[in-house]
Order: structure tokens, then C-alpha cells, then sequence
């Protein structure tokens, strides 16, 4: 038995010893590593936490209760899923590592009723996949290389998260927070920010991990928002989908006018499909538009938005872009509604 092998046996893991997981230390993490067999990967951005102050906080930050069913994407050696099991009712985790499943049956052997592993990569990741009950919150130490993507997806393509408490890269968290008219404020901004709101957020140094990363991480929290119209209605998914295409193409080139980023995109690109996505989308939503037709049609596209197209992507705000999404839907013959709560 490999954690018995460690110098601790798999019913030992339940005992907190003052500690919420009692793999938050380096010694611990390098014992199980070596009881393995394995190392860290820097291909998979592994960087291990190994301060239970964090964990506490994280935890403290998601919120989390005994009714919560977590989601958690690349649990690792399972350190922050003990401090997860704790205090959730269970938790439903995604590793792409074909070494660590083996190592969370022994870390995680006492909560194994509670405890779900999918081995797949978290970019491919499916609600079909995920199974009942439905996860209600998203919290995890993302590795880095696709954190960003993994957030805005899950906001977008699994409406049962009510909300993301997740460590990232300092400068992705920047980017998730930013507020509008700053150097980091773009189209990724705009994008999550039509799905979900920045709730709290806390610095992480690289101290804190084992090994330590060569970059400074944060943990912040999102907590899901339905998006509303002009006129208060919840927007529906296709002008969603049209506000982060527009939001795509005006910060397509940054320093230009509105006019001319948007139209360098749209003349550049041929058909381009719209795939409206959330629980009130269907498969048969999707609209392709015509590029070089629709920047043939942005005057007037700037006109019915309402919105100087002299401006600057970074001015506009989530509901300028939901206004230019609708414009969009409306000059290309697409329906451009809103959805009903």
C-alpha cells in the first residue's frame, strides 16, 4: 500500500493533526511523490500547494458548506480535495495525469464514498461526463497553462456552477478583474464578465507551492450573473454570443477605433459560425454569418447599438457589447431576443 509506505496508513489521512489537509506541507507532498514513484511535471503545470493557511482561506473564500458539491479541476495528490471533503458533501474531480489516479485512492481513501475522479483532459470535460448530482461550485487550483480558458468555458457551458473559486496566475486574475478603460481590460474581460462578477480575491506568493512556481498566483472568486439587457430583460444566449463575438473583434486591434478593428476582423474572415451556449440554447441556435457582409453593414450596426463607433474597445462595458450583439443579430436577419428568466 504506497501511502502506507509514506509513513502514514490510508485511514491516518482522516486525522487533521491541526492541520485541514494534512498534505500541506512540503515534507508531506515530497513523501507521497516518492511513494509513487512519480515527480511533478512542468508540462502539466504542477506546482503542488503546500500552506494550510491557504487552503483555509480558499475555503473560506468558495464559501463552502456541507450541502455544496464541488467541482475541481487537477486535484494533484489530492491536498486541496481533503480540505474540499471536509466541509462539502462531495466532490467530482478532472486529472489528465495517468500517474495520479492511483495516488487519490490513497490520499483521498477515507472520503472514497464522497469522491468521484474523471480522467480526461478538463478542456474536454462534459456534463454528460460529470453525472449526478450536478456540482453547484467550481473550486480548484487550476494549472496554469489553460486556467483562463477552463473558467470562461464552465461559465458558459455548465449553468449548474453558481460559482468559481479558483487559483490562477496573478496576471490571469488581473485580467478577470479588470476594470474597464485599463491596459488590462479585453475582450477575455468582457466575455467572462457577461457570465460572472469578481466577489473576492486574495495574492499567493510562490512560497506557497511545492515546487515553487516562477510566477506570483492569486485566488479569486466569480460568482455567476445573468446578464441583462437595456431594458432589464435577461439577454438570451444568441446576443450573449453576439456580444463576445463584437467583443472579439473590437479588441482585434487594440490601439484602433472601434470602426476600424472591428472592421479589419470581419473583412478578414469568411463564414463565421454562432454558437449560442447555456441551458436555454439549442444545437439548432447556431448562425453563420457572412464577414465581409457584416463589415459592409457596421455603420449602420454602430447606429442601431447606439454606441460613436470613434471609441475604443477598453470604454465599452458588458452591456454596450449585449447592445452591439443584438444590433448584430438584428442587421443579419437572426433572431435577437431575450431569453425569459
Amino acid at each position: 500500500m504506497a501511502a502506507a509506505a509514506s509513513g502514514r496508513g490510508r485511514d491516518d489521512l482522516a486525522g487533521d493533526g491541526g492541520r485541514l489537509s494534512p498534505l500541506s506541507t512540503p515534507s508531506a507532498t515530497r513523501l507521497v511523490l516518492e511513494a509513487h514513484g512519480i515527480g511533478t511535471k512542468y508540462t502539466l503545470g504542477q506546482n503542488f500547494l503546500v500552506n494550510d493557511d491557504v487552503l483555509k482561506r480558499i475555503i473560506a473564500l468558495a464559501e463552502v458548506g456541507e450541502r455544496d458539491r464541488i467541482l475541481e479541476v487537477g486535484p494533484g495528490i489530492g491536498t486541496l480535495t481533503i480540505a474540499l471533503l471536509k466541509h462539502a458533501a462531495s466532490v467530482v474531480a478532472v486529472e489528465r495525469d495517468p500517474d495520479l489516479p492511483s495516488v487519490l485512492a490513497d490520499t483521498l481513501y477515507p472520503w472514497r464514498e464522497r469522491f468521484a475522479l474523471i480522467e480526461k483532459d478538463a478542456l474536454n470535460l462534459t456534463a454528460a461526463d460529470i453525472g449526478e448530482p450536478l456540482p453547484n461550485k467550481f473550486v480548484s487550483n487550476l494549472p496554469y497553462a489553460v486556467a483562463a480558458t477552463v473558467v470562461l468555458d464552465y461559465f458558459q457551458q455548465f449553468p449548474f456552477l453558481e460559482s468559481a473559486t479558483v487559483m490562477v496566475q496573478k496576471e490571469v486574475a488581473d485580467r478577470m478583474a479588470a476594470e474597464r478603460g485599463t491596459k488590462n481590460y479585453g475582450a477575455y474581460t468582457v466575455k467572462l464578465g457577461l457570465y460572472a462578477e469578481v466577489a473576492g480575491r486574495f495574492a499567493v506568493g510562490p512560497g506557497n507551492f511545492f515546487p515553487p512556481p516562477r510566477v506570483d498566483s492569486a485566488v479569486i472568486r466569480l460568482n455567476r450573473r445573468v446578464p441583462r439587457m437595456a431594458d432589464g430583460a435577461p439577454a438570451a444566449p444568441e446576443v450573449i454570443a453576439a456580444a463576445c463575438l463584437m467583443a472579439d473583434a473590437a479588441f482585434a486591434n487594440r490601439r484602433k477605433t472601434l470602426a476600424n478593428s472591428c472592421k479589419t476582423y470581419f473583412a478578414g474572415r469568411g463564414g463565421i459560425t454562432l454558437t449560442p451556449i447555456g441551458d436555454l440554447a439549442e444545437a439548432t441556435d447556431s448562425v453563420t454569418l457572412d464577414g465581409p457582409a457584416v463589415a459592409s453593414r457596421l455603420p449602420a450596426l454602430f447606429e442601431a447599438a447606439a454606441i460613436d463607433s470613434r471609441r475604443r474597445g477598453e470604454t465599452l462595458d458588458q452591456g454596450e457589447f449585449l447592445a452591439l450583439g443584438a444590433a448584430l443579430l438584428a442587421l443579419t436577419g437572426a433572431s435577437a431576443g431575450a431569453a425569459a428568466e
